[in-house]
């Protein structure tokens, strides 16, 4: 009977003995136990695939160079990439700035442009355009444009729009920070900026004048 007992008794442990090892022996996969540790499934750190600016000897058979990163088609233009309308996109028409921006000027645009132009504009440029934003304040050797400053008034919009792109003196570019939609609605706000300086009573609406006295 004892011999059957000891019988049971080692059939049990040795699944508990198989455990055990398999632990000690997985346990060496971690960088604790060992330096360096000893892969079990190497394939998690070395895949078989193709790394970015990587040679590998498997494309040897498909390009001569055996480059993975391959330089695109002549012609090829990423998906929502494609930019016909030069005007829109960089404000250009030949060698010459745009005149006028080549968008439909509408209220729900100019609320737009203001929008951006608060986010964006105002800490140099302040609400009204006028150059004295809190950068200024702060730092008084950095002097932004006043907007509203004749000169700005008669520069085309393409000028303009080149400005917020690629940066002018110590502006810097805005080309990645704003959409180039919403780069034409701060112009067409900046341009009520501008009229808004330099208008006059008698350009108000007769029906709006009383509003001025209060």
């Amino acid at each position: 009977m004892r011999t059957g007992f000891g019988w049971i008794s080692g059939y049990c442990a040795l699944p508990l003995v198989t455990i055990v090892l398999a632990l000690m022996f997985l346990s060496g996969c971690t960088g604790v136990q060992r330096t360096p540790p000893l892969e079990v499934w190497d394939d998690m750190k070395r895949p078989d695939k193709f790394m970015a600016q990587m040679e590998t000897t498997s494309m040897k058979d498909v390009f001569p160079d055996g480059r993975t990163s391959r330089v695109p088609p002549e012609g090829t233009i990423a998906r929502g990439y494609l930019t016909e309308n030069t005007a829109f996109y960089t404000g250009m028409e030949g060698d010459f700035y745009v005149g006028r921006m080549p968008m439909q000027i509408t209220p729900e645009l100019i609320a737009q442009g203001k929008a951006k132009f608060t986010v964006y504009c105002t800490p140099c440029h302040d609400r009204t355009g006028s150059g004295r934003g809190i950068v200024p304040t702060r730092v008084p050797i950095w002097q932004p444009s006043n907007l509203t400053e004749q000169r700005l008034v008669d520069a085309a919009d393409g000028d303009i729009f080149n400005t917020i792109t690629n940066g002018r003196r110590t502006m810097p570019p805005y080309r990645y920070q704003v959409s180039t939609a919403d780069r034409w609605a701060i112009i067409a706000y900046v341009r009520v900026l501008q009229r808004a300086a330099h208008g006059t009573a008698n350009e108000v609406p007769q029906d709006r004048v009383a509003e001025l006295s209060k």
